[in-house]
């Protein structure tokens, strides 16, 4: 299943052979915000622990991809005790503002939808809260990360509301 966002790219799963791409486009779009090499080098270990062949196939991964096949962004969902968890999202920092995110997002809340959460919640990057704050994602507090000792990051929460329509319930996002 893919979505086509216009004539140049499409949202589609990811496959577990990509696992390697993807670190690659998260760190990228990591070290397009100025951190050191020593906190990159922290993050790929934990990504390399995260995004895995098998995670990839069993969880809610997805990527945009372009024409020619390249990787442009991607989001890993897992379900969570209170919802949905968003372990990842990350755009290749070429093409940041350029409507790649906003449709990996409209893509991973209609997985969350499907996945029957009832929230989306995630640990951000400080230079990524704006564009989650745009997409309706509100700052509850701050999370340690464990990976990463001293390091405490904005935890950020969207609650999926659930409507009548015609009689039947209907997953919305508010």
């Amino acid at each position: 299943m893919t979505e086509r966002l216009d004539q140049q790219y499409r949202i589609r799963r990811a496959r577990a052979e990509e696992a390697s791409m993807l670190i690659a486009l998260a760190l990228r779009s990591k070290a397009s915000n100025g951190y050191d090499e020593a906190f990159l080098r922290a993050c790929e270990a934990i990504y390399n622990l995260h995004y895995t062949p098998q995670t990839i196939v069993e969880g809610e991964t997805w990527v945009a991809e372009n024409a020619d096949g390249l990787l442009n962004g991607f989001f890993d969902l897992r379900r969570s005790d209170d919802g949905a968890e968003v372990w990842a999202m990350f755009v290749d920092p070429r093409l940041k503002r350029s409507g790649v995110g906003r449709a990996l997002w409209r893509k991973l809340e209609t997985c969350a939808q499907s996945i029957g959460a009832e929230r989306i919640s995630l640990a951000a990057d400080p230079f990524a809260v704006p564009f989650y704050s745009a997409m309706g994602m509100e700052v509850i507090g701050t999370q340690p990360i464990d990976a990463i000792p001293g390091l405490f990051l904005p935890r950020l929460t969207k609650r999926l509301a659930k409507t009548v329509k015609a009689g039947r319930v209907v997953d919305q996002v508010r």
